[in-house]
């Protein structure tokens, strides 16, 4: 389709200048090759191109599609069984995951993202091993999955040269291991051991086949500050930056990788980077819960954005991140669901509203972020993070056409008054079911609330089967070889992690 109406009774363009979106009423966009041409009176536009395909109506709120802009995979570890732990011991039991096919995987995570709004994401997949051939099917497996269901997407894969267990060297862990065991896992290690400039050269092999497109960004992923090391991360961070990319890392998720960093390097991760010179505006650093006030200073004084996984750090006890502190320093902070959200699905406008709440601290006058401010990060924000600044997360003629359209009846019933603000309404009281029809580039990728280019239920049901089936023989080793590393881990962990645990956000209680 290369050109179409959309009509909304009222259209959220973006944040304005006065922290307010703004909002046009009884509105139409004229859709041309995918971008919008023109945004004006319903009424005129309709009249004028009476012959084009419409969607949309006078019911509907129309919004710019919504960015996940931290997202790792579909069938969530609770689904494969893995129960929820700290980060440090909740990792190692994905050694046990079932093997599942990328596609489907993808395509699962997908269809939830879609049917409540979200139009791209930052898919940051877990790293790659074994052989190049390998790594070049899983990456085109998960691209080819986003187009086909019809989302855009950043793609970047996790980079470690270091420390993949913990904070310090596995051979002290593996010989704590049963000798079958520790074969098992070394081997899983050394698989992924792979030198960082022949990584840089697989980033070099996907620009060269997606760049062309609008509808994916090859972005660059270093895992994490313990995962890498200096010589790593300077070569990372300057191909980034020498070919306009942007870098997507995790940052001191848990307080012991905060502690981790003072403890190496006498001064904090943020620092740390800054002494590297790795940070810039194409820098997001995913989580964030243990940054303090200098490096919030930091990140702003060098235009780093900040990716808030708020479900997340709740559910792996991870720590709630200073987001009221980094929006007040001017921080472009977005919104990551990471492997799920406190529901164990993708849900943005779910998410949106544990944002919101989570920071509503109890001074009477503090800042804290309203409803425009937490849907400004979900779209303008998230894009610009993925590296679709320029294209998405607003509706202006020139962007793209990713535009989701609310039923305003299912979100306002039995009834809201007028005089509420339409980005409380649609913050506080819409939901995934709510979502009528989305637009990605101006084709039709959710009708009547569900994706039109995929058999979902047919996704549904293979990955019902996939998982009930008995375990095979190598999943039962891999799940044997867990059971055996998990002590072992928990041990070292209480011996060489301080725990500096102390209750939080309990009006009275310090110790």
């Amino acid at each position: 389709m290369t050109e179409c109406l959309v009509e909304a009774g009222a259209l959220l363009r973006g944040m304005g200048t006065d922290g307010r979106f703004v909002i046009d009423s009884d509105a139409a966009l004229l859709v041309r090759d995918g971008r919008i041409v023109e945004i004006g009176d319903a009424a005129r536009l309709k009249a004028a191109h009476s012959a084009l395909p419409r969607f949309g109506g006078p019911g509907m709120i129309a919004m710019p599609g919504m960015t996940n802009s931290h997202h790792h995979s579909g069938v969530t570890p609770l689904m494969h069984g893995v129960p929820f732990a700290p980060l440090e011991l909740w990792l190692p039991q994905f050694r046990a995951l079932r093997p599942f096919p990328t596609k489907l995987d993808t395509l699962y995570s997908a269809i939830e993202m879609l049917e409540s709004g979200t139009t791209s994401v930052q898919h940051i997949h877990g790293g790659v091993a074994g052989a190049p051939e390998a790594w070049r099917a899983e990456a085109d497996a998960v691209l080819g999955a986003y187009g086909e269901i019809g989302m855009r997407a950043g793609f970047c894969f996790m980079i470690r040269d270091q420390h993949i267990l913990g904070y310090g060297d596995a051979a002290e862990i593996l010989a704590q291991l049963p000798a079958d065991e520790a074969t098992l896992l070394k081997g899983q290690l050394d698989a992924a051991m792979i030198p960082i400039n022949e990584l840089m050269g697989f980033f070099h092999e996907l620009r060269a086949t997606y760049g062309g497109r609008d509808d994916v960004r090859i972005n660059l992923a270093p895992a994490n500050l313990h995962w890498c090391s200096d010589a790593a991360l300077e070569m990372i961070f300057g191909t980034a930056k020498a070919h306009g990319a942007q870098i997507h890392m995790h940052l001191v998720e848990t307080e012991r990788q905060a502690n981790d960093a003072q403890a190496r390097f006498g001064h904090s991760a943020i620092s740390h980077l800054h002494q590297l010179g790795c940070l810039g505006e194409n820098v997001t650093f995913g989580h964030g819960n243990w940054n303090d006030r200098a490096d919030l200073e930091l990140l702003a004084a060098h235009g780093c954005c900040a990716c808030h996984n708020a479900s997340s750090g709740l559910r792996l006890a991870s720590g709630i991140a200073p987001v009221n502190p980094m929006l007040g320093l001017g921080i472009p902070v977005a919104l990551g669901i990471d492997q799920s959200n406190y529901n164990d699905d993708r849900d943005m406008l779910a998410e949106i509203k544990l944002v919101w709440a989570l920071h509503r601290e109890t001074g009477m006058f503090n800042p804290r972020p309203d409803a425009a401010k937490v849907l400004q990060m979900a779209t303008e924000n998230g894009a610009r993070t993925l590296g679709f600044g320029a294209l998405t997360g607003r509706l202006e003629p020139g962007r793209a056409a990713d535009i989701v359209l609310l039923d305003r009846v299912k979100v306002e019933r039995p009834y809201v008054d007028r005089r509420t603000p339409i980005e409380e309404t649609i913050l506080h009281r819409a939901k995934s079911g709510a979502v009528e029809q989305v637009l990605v580039g101006g084709e039709l990728v959710v009708d009547a609330g569900q994706v039109t280019r995929i058999d979902r239920d047919g996704v549904m049901s293979e990955i019902g089967a996939r998982l009930a089936a008995a375990p095979t023989v190598a999943e039962l080793q891999a799940r044997q070889m867990v059971a055996a590393l998990l002590p072992v881990l928990e041990a070292t962990h209480r011996r060489d992690t301080p725990d500096t645990y102390r209750p939080y956000r309990y009006n009275r209680m310090h110790d």
